[in-house]
This record gives C-alpha cells, structure tokens and sequence, in this order.
C-alpha cells in the first residue's frame, strides 16, 4: 500500500468519526432540556398586572372578576413570589391569595377571605382545588416543579405560524398525578421563543416584557372543561415589568389589608 493511498484512507477514517460529532452537535435538544429553558423565559424579575377572570358555564352564562397581580423574583430566581388580589364584584372584594413558587418543593399558599377575616394555607395536596371558582386550578396558576414529571418529545408542528416541539409531560408518581388534577399534559413549544404558545390544558398570547433577558408573559389563557361544558379566561389588561415591585406586597400580613 503505498503512501498517498494510506493518507487518504487516514484521512477517511477522519471524516467519518468527525460527522457523527456534528451531528450529535446539531442535535435537537431533549424535552427536559427544552421544558428548562421554558421556565427560565417564563420567570420575570418583577411585574404588577391587572386581570380580568370571566368564567362561562355550561348555559352559556358568563361572570366576569378583575384581579391585581404582583410578581417577584427571590433567591437568585429559584423562588417567585405572586399575589392576586380581588378588585370586584362587591362579593369577591379584598379576596386575597399569596403564592411562593419554589423551584425545587412544594409551594406555600395562603388565601385571605375577608368574609372570615381569616388567612387559611392551601396545601400541595390541594393544588388539584378550582381556583376562585374557575375551570383553572392552583396548580395550573404555578411554575410546574419539573423534577416531578417525564418528559418526551411526541413530535413537530407549527401552531401560530410558528416551528414548535410538541412535548408531553407524564407526572411520574399517581400521587402527582392526583395532585395535579391530570394524567397527562401536552405543550407546543416555539423554537424561536423557548416559550408555551399552545397547551392542551390553555392556550397562550405571549408578550415579550423584559427584551435583555428575553423573558416573556402569557397574556390570555383559556381553560376549556369538555367534561361539563364550562370554560375559564385570564385575560391581561395591563402588565408592567416592574423588577422593584415593593417586598412588602408578599406577606401574609400584606394579604390581609383592605
């Protein structure tokens, strides 16, 4: 064999080792991967948001709320804090709920009923609870703890005129499952945005609030039961990327002012 031939043959071999690195560089990343980055670009520095709850029920009939919303980042962004404070009708006025959203445990929930004059913790067991009444649960309000589910990519689609994954989330234990109120959830992620544009639970308008750290809001979410016909809509009014949003919004003894 002579020695241009085995140069050549050397330089074959290369070739052949260096494609499936490129490849495997190239790769699309994992759900989880990109169910991470998802929550990194749903997490705000701060903001303050006025929206309007409408429930309709199975005749058709609907009931409109409006709700004030703070959010707050702490402990590096490994926690958000949120309050939501009911505005009107006269019945759901001063109506109060504060949430710690952890990262990694379970979430702190407090709810004020001003009819009681009373502050009752909901626990992570509860989270499966409606709302306020509507077709929404805590949980669903709620950063997902990702450690708790599995996560596959069942295929790719566009929604919205917008490349996305479509990618399931299976709780891993039934008791998640129970907890969560679901068997299973499913989410069109945009590959441009790493952002939920659609929901097999909700669909999402996003707003890019915070442009420097490409962080974006949900400003419509819609929550249909096809079990009894009803349906639930957060529609934000107004929301302002307020990273100095006062710490004294989220306290207990915040949640209980009138």
């Amino acid at each position: 064999m002579t020695k241009s031939r085995s140069m050549s043959r050397a330089l074959a071999l290369v070739a052949t080792l260096a494609v499936p690195a490129a490849a495997r560089a190239e790769a699309a990343p994992s759900a989880r991967e990109i169910m991470d980055k998802v929550t990194a670009t749903r997490k705000l520095d701060g903001s303050e948001a006025v929206v309007q709850m409408t429930t309709v029920d199975e005749k058709g009939q609907s009931r409109q709320r409006e709700i004030t919303m703070a959010t707050k980042l702490y402990d590096g962004g490994k926690t958000e804090k949120r309050i939501y404070r009911f505005t009107s009708p006269a019945d759901v006025q001063g109506t109060s709920i504060l949430v710690y959203d952890y990262e990694a445990k379970a979430d702190d929930v407090w709810i004020y009923l001003p009819a009681l004059r009373k502050t009752r913790r909901i626990v992570s067991s509860q989270r499966a609870q409606s709302f306020m009444g509507s077709e929404f649960s805590y949980g669903d309000l709620n950063i997902p703890m990702l450690d708790e589910f599995n996560y596959t990519i069942a295929k790719e689609e566009p929604f919205g005129g917008e490349a996305c994954w479509v990618i399931d989330a299976v709780p891993k234990t039934k008791e998640i499952a129970d907890a969560e109120g679901y068997s299973k959830k499913t989410y069109w992620i945009s590959k441009a945005k790493l952002a939920a544009v659609r929901g097999l639970l909700y669909d999402k308008d996003i707003k890019l609030l915070d442009p420097k750290n490409k962080r974006y809001r949900a400003m419509h979410m819609e929550m249909i039961n096809k079990q009894n016909g009803r349906r639930s809509v957060f529609e934000s009014k107004k929301v302002t990327f307020a990273p100095n949003t006062k710490d004294e919004y989220f306290t207990t003894a915040y949640l209980e002012r009138s």
